[in-house]
């Protein structure tokens, strides 16, 4: 019986020790700039037609919360495309986005659970990186869905986060070419998602030469915190021409410090994610718009990709899933809940 132990716990080392080497041959993950990158229209082209999985396949997915829409929106991509291939399933998520250890519980859980394949969506860049090691010694696939970028991790699925500020930034250059006074709502500090809709905005608007960002605050994701931080801003430059906010939740709050300083006709206010309440406020006039990075269609791409994987296609580092920049001028086009209708919209782009 000791002999039988030592043994398993040698095999269990070497097999830690290989899957963090093999995490280690990979370079740090840009996944904006990563060379080695397909678009999600190209997978069938490149790879063929999508087999069917083996019998008894099931996935676990780990995402940020289920408080948010956009969160939520990504589990329906998984449970569609899963369910039209007959593989199971199970998506869990953190009480809140601030929730790092609940959610590498939950992370860890899933691994010890048997999964064939794990779809993360990291709160940080770094929270996840033990599940990711474990998960690599234990030769299950990982693929890291939007919108935090784990360094180590092997594949990724979602969207070029830095376009998504160069998107609105473009916006206001086009629609507002007197220039003048703007600010930006970050999330949450040392997340990639952020940092780089933050970069994509500033450096895009800087280089006009007509834009001043007169300030830059993280409001971690809240609706709440936003709001205030923006009531603040807002008195502080009473001239402000707009917001750009890093998620739709944040600029909803946005539009409420707008409209309660009486700056609606004044200041145009983006968010970023496409969820149900930003397609309304647009309606309503009150949002001017929002970058949709449809998360249904991500989920459902993330899946197909992690079962890709798993039958043993090799795959680039990165998948590119579409983004638009929503204002009432498109908002119809791109509000369908019909996915088939939504990815011929998109390939027409």
């Amino acid at each position: 019986m000791q002999h039988i132990l030592k043994t398993t716990l040698a095999a269990s080392v070497f097999a830690l020790s290989m899957g963090m080497a093999q995490a280690q041959e990979l370079p740090p993950l840009n996944s904006d700039s990563e060379p080695d990158r397909m678009d999600w229209s190209e997978l069938e082209a490149k790879f063929g037609a999508f087999a069917a999985p083996a019998a008894g396949t099931k996935v676990g997915g780990v995402s940020k919360t289920l408080t948010n829409e956009y969160w939520r929106s990504l589990g329906e991509g998984y449970a569609s495309f899963a369910a039209a291939h007959g593989v199971e399933v199970v998506y869990q998520a953190a009480q809140s986005e601030g929730d790092q250890l609940g959610q590498l519980s939950i992370a860890e859980n899933l691994i010890s659970q048997g999964f064939n394949a794990l779809l993360f969506s990291p709160q940080t860049d770094a929270n996840l990186v033990p599940a990711l090691e474990s998960a690599t010694a234990a030769g299950i696939p990982v693929v890291n869905v939007n919108d935090a970028v784990i360094p180590q991790v092997a594949h990724y699925v979602g969207n070029v986060q830095k376009d998504n500020g160069v998107r609105v930034a473009n916006w206001f250059i086009e629609n507002r070419p007197e220039g003048g006074k703007v600010a930006i709502i970050e999330g949450q500090a040392g997340v990639f998602a952020a940092g780089q809709r933050t970069a994509g905005f500033t450096e895009t608007i800087n280089a006009s030469g007509k834009f001043e960002v007169v300030a830059s605050v993280p409001a971690d994701w809240s609706r709440e915190l936003a709001f205030n931080t923006a009531s603040t801003i807002l008195q502080q430059h009473p001239d402000l021409i707009g917001f750009y906010a890093n998620n739709d939740g944040m600029a909803l709050g946005v539009v409420e410090a707008v409209k309660a300083a009486g700056k609606a006709e004044q200041v145009a206010v983006f968010g970023t994610d496409g969820v149900s309440d930003a397609y309304a406020a647009i309606r309503a006039g009150d949002l001017t718009g929002t970058v949709d990075s449809f998360p249904v269609l991500t989920g459902e791409v993330a899946m197909e990709v992690a079962l890709r994987l798993l039958a043993g296609q090799d795959l680039p580092r990165v998948v590119a899933t579409p983004q638009a920049l929503i204002t009432k001028d498109n908002v119809e086009t791109y509000a369908t809940t019909d996915l088939k209708a939504l990815r011929a919209a998109l390939l027409a782009k």
